[in-house]
């Protein structure tokens, strides 16, 4: 099979010759500085990085809504506006288009037609984008004070990321197509389910047919415990979700009870990987009834943190090895 039938087949919880291997998320720069200390070979871009550890190829086309001449906040989790006014003078430095950057990853499209690289494509979701315009704090408020002008922002991302989707599409087929929001933590969602309905269902149930139409599907991006929210992510059309956060309480073989038809990607608890090997094996131990219940990809549920030192990092490989043909369905 090549990388991108294999990964394909995996999603759809269809019989695989083994499971991908791959990190969803590339490793944090401080992880990566410190393994160039350890034997990691210097100057070498994330993909390189995957490509010298044997995991198999995959990139994130990343559609950013903000024009690279858009204000940025003085802090992290600033706000760049404050109301409708502010959102109408901003709004020349939203949605630009991706003429450039489809040309730019002309090379990876046609390495992904040959089915070499897995590609997915990435858009902002209806609870992350107006945080980032609104800020943390504000976005919070901007329900209650402003809900007139959310709607307003997120039929114009909605609008936006149809036509991307639509144009990019027309260029390759992502394997999936996620929507940024990180709306849970560690003790569910951020938001209630009313105003998951209020806000955010319609703008979903707008472009999920799009994706749909390019022979795609959605998977959510949301840190932290999704679990309550499974059932209002499917019922818009969302066919799964990562990285199911172990840290948060996640647990993917309950999640896989109650949602048989649900896709997962991640789960992987990082926090194992210091620990030595016995506990790197036990934590595939655990995975290994979701592995084998399909439609699961393993990967570690966020970023490799740079407190794994480059040879736990290679036990955590060889045993993704081990487990990714232990865990196929055939």
């Amino acid at each position: 099979m090549t990388n991108v039938e294999r990964f394909r087949s995996a999603l759809l919880g269809q019989p695989v010759d083994r499971l991908p291997r791959v990190e969803w998320a590339p490793w944090w720069q401080e992880t990566l500085d410190r393994w160039y200390q350890e034997g990691l070979p210097p100057g070498m871009d994330r993909n390189e990085v995957g490509a010298y550890l044997g995991l198999d190829p995959i990139r994130q086309v990343r559609v950013n809504p903000l024009a690279p001449t858009c204000p940025r906040p003085t802090r992290h989790g600033g706000e760049i506006m404050r109301d409708a006014d502010d959102y109408a003078e901003l709004k020349q430095h939203l949605y630009p288009p991706v003429d450039a950057l489809a040309e730019s990853l002309a090379p990876v499209f046609e390495a992904h037609d040959r089915g070499e690289v897995v590609l997915w494509l990435t858009v902002d979701g209806f609870f992350w984008f107006p945080r980032r315009l609104f800020g943390i704090q504000g976005h919070f408020y901007a329900f209650f004070d402003h809900p007139e002008l959310m709607h307003r922002i997120n039929q114009d991302l909605a609008d936006h990321s149809i036509a991307v989707i639509r144009q990019l599409g027309a260029i390759f087929t992502p394997e999936f197509v996620t929507f940024a929001e990180d709306m849970s933590y560690n003790h569910g969602p951020m938001l209630s389910e009313a105003f998951f309905d209020e806000f955010l269902a319609p703008y979903y149930e707008q472009v999920v047919p799009a994706i749909e139409e390019i022979g795609s599907l959605l998977i959510v991006d949301s840190d932290g415990d999704v679990t309550e929210m499974m059932p209002w992510l499917e019922r818009v059309g969302a066919r799964g979700v990562l990285p199911l956060e172990r840290q948060a309480g996640v647990d993917a073989m309950e999640i896989r009870r109650r949602h048989p038809e649900a896709i997962m990607i991640g789960h992987y608890d990082k926090m194992v990987m210091t620990r030595g090997e016995a506990a790197i094996r036990a934590e595939f131990e655990r995975l290994l009834p979701v592995m084998r219940s399909g439609r699961f990809i393993p990967s570690v549920d966020h970023q490799t943190p740079p407190g794994v030192s480059f040879q736990e990092y290679h036990v955590y490989l060889r045993l993704l090895e081990e487990y990714s043909v232990l865990g196929a369905r055939r």
